[in-house]
């Protein structure tokens, strides 16, 4: 027969379980820690008040026991369910993916749990029910990734409750903005070609209503002006490597076409294959550069000069942003919403033909 323990210690072999055997609760942490249970709150909410040898006794009877508090715990302990909602639009592209894994990442690290809903559609009804979902989960703050203009406005027109960053788009004075310099991008690409003698460059751009895409059509067009050179009309694409492909067969028919500039890598390896069937050579004929340095750009043929859009920054700062708030900063934090960006100098531009 097991003997049964009558002195108030837990049974040998049970020293993981409380003596119902049952999984062990906050009681059973601070019984071990001696303790009381608004401490071991304290130290499962990181507050400053808690000594370190207090906190590192606590943990160690969680250790002991095997306590994994709940997210119903924490959040009767804080008063938050430490969740973060994420609203994502086209979640299948590298960069909204890259963005998504970023927050992730940095929910995990700051003790969050994440709930995403990724949209087809950036209709209004469809925005406002993601955040209405994601408020009813008990969100304690949605980052949304919101790369057409008219998502923001479905965003603004919600009235979200719960604070709200925004990614790659600007609703009003009270809504944090997190994005990548897309026109300082556009404009440091194009003036790369100008610089290595092309008589002007032409463009692939995103998709009309994107913010990305108008912002880098916007610089492209700019830095032409400001040179005094041609500005050729631009080509649309959906930032796909179809539509690369096909606009980039337009381009290679045209024997003054020397400068590409596409508004996406994806797009830009469109336009590598397009240039390489009609027998364009890349860099010593036509010259190519992308936007966003993805994982594949530097193995393209020739390797892709490109525009690197730090994603994880992006990532990490929109949700930096959002815990600031949480916090209760009374003033916004001193961040700057706008992500610095590099070019990338690989094979795929060189000097005009001539040069």
């Amino acid at each position: 027969m097991t003997p049964s323990a009558t002195d108030g210690s837990a049974p040998r072999g049970r020293s993981r379980r409380n003596f119902a055997g049952a999984r062990p609760v906050m009681d059973d942490v601070a019984r071990l820690a001696g303790v009381s249970k608004q401490t071991v709150s304290r130290v499962l909410n990181d507050h400053p008040s808690v000594r370190a040898e207090t906190r590192e006794t606590v943990l160690t009877a969680m250790r002991t026991l095997g306590y994994r508090p709940s997210r119903s715990a924490r959040s009767l302990a804080s008063g938050r369910t430490r969740m973060v909602g994420v609203i994502s639009f086209d979640a299948a592209r590298y960069g909204p993916a890259a963005i998504l894994t970023a927050i992730n990442t940095a929910a995990q690290e700051a003790g969050y749990l994440l709930s995403s809903i990724a949209l087809d559609t950036a209709e209004p009804d469809t925005v406002v029910e993601a955040v209405n979902r994601l408020s009813a989960e008990g969100a304690d703050g949605v980052i949304a990734i919101a790369p057409q203009l008219w998502v923001g406005k479905a965003l603004a027109d919600t009235r979200l409750d719960t604070p709200l960053v925004v990614l790659e788009n600007g609703l009003d004075a009270d809504t944090q903005q997190v994005t990548g310099d897309s026109r300082t991008g556009a404009r440091k690409a194009t003036e790369h070609l100008l610089g290595l003698g092309h008589r002007t460059v032409w463009h692939i751009a995103g998709p009309t209503g994107w913010t990305s895409a108008d912002h880098r059509l916007g610089g492209w067009q700019a830095t032409l002006e400001a040179a005094g050179v041609e500005v050729p009309t631009p080509l649309i694409g959906d930032w796909s490597a179809d539509s690369g492909y096909d606009l980039g067969r337009e381009l290679a028919r045209r024997a003054d076409v020397t400068a590409v500039f596409a508004a996406n890598d994806q797009m830009a390896l469109g336009v590598l294959h397009a240039l390489h069937e009609a027998g364009r050579r890349v860099p010593d004929e036509v010259s190519v550069v992308g936007y966003d340095d993805i994982p594949e750009a530097a193995h393209f043929l020739p390797p892709l000069t490109t525009v690197r859009t730090d994603f994880a920054e992006i990532g990490t700062r929109s949700l930096r942003l959002l815990l600031d708030r949480l916090d209760g900063a009374t003033e916004p934090p001193v961040v700057e919403p706008l992500i610095p960006v590099d070019l990338v100098l690989r094979r795929s531009s060189g000097p005009a033909p001539g040069r």
